[in-house]
């Protein structure tokens, strides 16, 4: 691991629960442009580590500080997003500078540093989220070509099966989906957000079937509504 201080972090509240894991893209044209923007003071962003290309990791902030890296964001009712999270940046140009796919060694690189964050804190696999699961009207990363399912089967989050059910009253998808912890309050957003991490091969923010089955199928899966403590 590289060290790569960034000095954009504060301290964690007192008795913070660590229990939500954020993945993220830099979105920047290099790995240079995201470690400068990163590490900069001017920039006011920041996160616990990044990974490159190459699958080498950067810590960036120590996991006992609260990184910069969430911004206005919600999941599950709470708004502090960074005060109870860790956040990796993967890097990536992003949808501004050229999307591609995550390569094998990120990946990997990925799984490791995951599943040693998962064993020593509290985060439920529902807690496992991309930045655009918790600012769905704000972004995408870490986009559609980012692969949740192969992550879910490595045990880094999960993967619904298409429930047997089904339901196409908006009313209750935007209930069943504000239970299974995104913002509603922008519906077409949220279910954006949904189908790039669920669905991501037609992301257009409108209700089908296979939405509407796999929007079942995870809240059938997490046991329902269950808001995390402040």
């Amino acid at each position: 691991m590289i060290e790569a201080p960034s000095p954009n972090f504060g301290p964690r509240p007192d008795n913070a629960r660590i229990d939500i894991l954020v993945l993220h893209y830099t979105g920047m044209p290099s790995r240079e442009a995201a470690l400068e923007r990163l590490c900069s003071s001017k920039s006011e962003v920041s996160a616990h580590y990044l990974i490159d290309e190459m699958g080498e990791v950067y810590r960036l902030v120590d996991e006992g500080r609260r990184a910069w890296h969430a911004g206005i964001a919600y999941w599950r009712g709470a708004v502090d997003i960074n005060s109870r999270s860790i956040g990796v940046e993967l890097v990536n140009p992003g949808h501004e500078y050229g999307y591609s796919a995550f390569p094998i060694a990120q990946y990997a690189a990925l799984q490791n540093l995951a599943l040693n964050i998962l064993s020593r804190y509290p985060i439920p696999a529902r807690n496992v989220v991309g930045h655009s699961d918790i600012a769905p009207g704000r972004k995408t990363d870490p986009g559609e070509f980012f692969d949740w399912q192969a992550m879910a089967g490595i045990g880094v989050g999960l993967w619904p099966m298409q429930s047997n059910h089904l339901e196409l009253d908006i009313g209750r998808l935007k209930t069943l989906l504000g239970e299974i912890g995104y913002d509603v309050n922008n519906l077409a957003a949220a279910f954006r957000a949904f189908q790039r991490h669920f669905r991501p091969t037609r992301v257009n923010g409108r209700m089908d079937s296979e939405t509407a089955r796999l929007i079942l199928g995870l809240h059938e899966q997490v046991g329902g509504n269950s808001p995390l403590s402040v």
